[in-house]
């Protein structure tokens, strides 16, 4: 079974731009790493119309997303979500690593405190599909250094935060293959395997 990292990022390595937290999830500048999910600009106070992905960036969506049978969040990005409004919005099981497994949650969510955990749940429900390892960046290095991801799709947008949140904090030496590239005037989309 194939496990799937994914994430956009900066020019300069960051997954969120500063102060992110709930209803501000991306940080402050933030929300230009996801111009390509939105069709373009976009506020935290205005509509979000995820319907108008398109072009290269659709492509590059739906062939991930086609893979997908389950996911795996970090505690960071379900709350800066506001939890999806109480509803998972993917297909498949989505499991959220948190030490607090306790919190009131909608069922469609599963809580556990346990890298390994989290996996073990996940392949499970992913049946004969891939599993996704979603934001935080945190998650992703976890599971990055545990030899746990497979392939890493890095969505890179054209912008410089200059502060926020880093993808890579120095704790990991990697080797990858680029496999595939979309390219679209939000962002550079590659599908690298994980060699080490």
């Amino acid at each position: 079974m194939t496990t799937i990292a994914s994430i956009t990022m900066s020019l300069d390595g960051f997954v969120t731009g500063p102060d992110d937290r709930p209803g501000q999830g991306l940080g402050v500048g933030g929300e230009r790493l996801h111009y390509w999910v939105f069709g373009g600009p976009w506020t935290y106070d205005g509509e979000h119309d995820f319907d108008a992905i398109s072009g290269e960036d659709k492509a590059y969506y739906d062939v991930l997303i086609e893979r997908i049978g389950a996911g795996i969040v970090g505690r960071g990005m379900y709350d800066a979500a506001g939890a999806w409004g109480g509803q998972n919005p993917f297909s498949g099981t989505l499991v959220v690593l948190t030490h607090r497994t306790a919190d009131p949650h909608d069922e469609s969510f599963t809580f556990v405190d346990e890298l390994g955990e989290a996996l073990r749940l996940a392949r499970e429900a992913a049946g004969d599909k891939a599993v996704s390892i979603g934001g935080g960046a945190d998650v992703i290095r976890r599971a990055l250094a545990a030899g746990e991801v497979d392939e890493l799709w890095l969505s890179i947008a054209p912008v410089v935060l200059g502060a926020g949140k880093p993808l890579f904090d120095g704790s990991l030496e990697l080797d990858l293959e680029p496999l595939d590239v979309y390219q679209s005037r939000w962002a550079t989309h590659v599908r690298h395997a994980v060699t080490r």
